[in-house]
């Protein structure tokens, strides 16, 4: 029998529109997703993501109503311990039984849907209607639109409620970024949004490193990603922790290869010189 493990990311439970749930190796155990971009719309176009985006997505509009009950549904039997013997979660290995957290991740910029801060509340009211608010609802993010007022009331109902901000940076110099990210929003937007998030709440900083044919970031990239989280320290922001890592699951793109776990140390052990608390989570090569 195949177990469910962090290289099976399928987000289908029964006929689920928003919540799914996952084996995380970032989490330590089951993460349980919500995904607000079921339409697949996103402002980046990374190589190294899973969406399949040539199947068309579904509606951008959010039924929080059938959110909420797809959440209560799940969080029920993760209150009860029945999750487990429901499929597939009855074949998670014994050391993944366990919930990290509820995310806010899925097919494309949580923070891109109109219901964002809505739905923060929501899931927030379904975790504390359980007796669950030890799990830790974490939000996914490019870090590209802190700017706009109603991702700001968002992040400021995550932060009231315990939550985390894990923006993503994936590279130091505006080259790199774009070609790791596949975008042309400007990097010193991502800088700033996330300067300015680590000032008000303190993040995660969540790093993918992957190779393109075969090659990945020199060493003055690397340099110079390390260089972008000193600068965050200097502008008085807070980084909780830093999440060094590679592809795990199939990418869009096949000349996408994860990098080396010797190279993955390297790159964390330059932001370990800037006494930040680091882990790293080895790729597997697809190619």
């Amino acid at each position: 029998m195949r177990r469910l493990d962090f290289s099976d990311h399928r987000r289908e439970l029964d006929t689920n529109r928003y919540v799914y749930a996952v084996v995380s190796r970032r989490v330590g155990g089951l993460s349980i997703g919500i995904n607000l971009n079921p339409d697949k719309a996103c402002n980046f176009s990374c190589p190294y993501c899973q969406v399949d985006r040539r199947v068309p997505g579904g509606d951008r509009t959010i039924d929080l109503v059938v959110l909420e009950q797809e959440l209560d549904d799940l969080l029920a039997m993760v209150a009860d311990g029945t999750l487990w013997s429901h499929s597939p979660f009855d074949t998670t290995a014994s050391e993944f039984r366990r919930v990290g957290d509820i995310s806010f991740a899925g097919d494309g910029e949580p923070t891109a849907a109109s219901e964002f801060a809505d739905a923060i509340s929501v899931v927030a009211q379904v975790r504390e209607r359980h007796g669950l608010e030890s799990v830790r609802l974490s939000l996914l993010t490019n870090a590209t639109l802190f700017q706009r007022p109603m991702v700001k009331e968002g992040l400021e109902r995550l932060h009231a409620v315990g939550g985390e901000v894990w923006a993503k940076l994936d590279a130091g110099t505006e080259a790199w970024f774009h070609r790791v990210d596949g975008t042309k929003i400007p990097f010193q937007k991502v800088l700033d949004n996330l300067s300015l998030a680590a000032q008000q709440y303190g993040v995660v900083v969540q790093s993918m490193f992957h190779t393109f044919d075969g090659v990945g970031p020199t060493d003055d990239e690397i340099e110079s990603w390390a260089g972008r989280l000193a600068d965050v320290l200097a502008s008085s922001g807070t980084i909780h922790h830093v999440q060094v890592y590679s592809v795990a699951r199939r990418p869009a793109e096949s000349n996408i290869g994860a990098l080396a776990i010797e190279r993955l140390e390297f790159i964390a052990d330059h932001a370990r010189e800037l006494g930040l608390d680091v882990a790293v989570y080895p790729g597997v090569d697809w190619t």
